[in-house]
């Protein structure tokens, strides 16, 4: 099992897999552009990171935030 997953996601969808994976004791890693820094799954997460800008093509799809954000907190998979 994973010990701590990044959620390259947001909205609903980051909430539902942050509720699956708190009963399984794994942590989880929210991702969020600057326009989005008052998400609500971002109180939900254990740990949140800023990938970029507002706009998606520089911070949701840009998967080499995505991944430097897996690495640097120390995350085990990517959802």
């Amino acid at each position: 099992m994973f010990k701590r997953i990044l959620i390259a996601n947001r909205g609903e969808i980051a909430l539902r897999v942050i509720r699956a994976c708190k009963p399984l004791g794994v942590e989880t890693v929210a991702v969020y552009s600057e326009a989005d820094a008052a998400s609500p799954h971002l109180q939900q997460a254990d740990l949140a990171v800023c990938v970029g800008p507002g706009q998606s093509t520089e911070s949701y799809l840009n998967m080499e935030a995505i991944i430097q954000a897996a690495e640097q907190t120390g995350c085990c998979a990517i959802h």
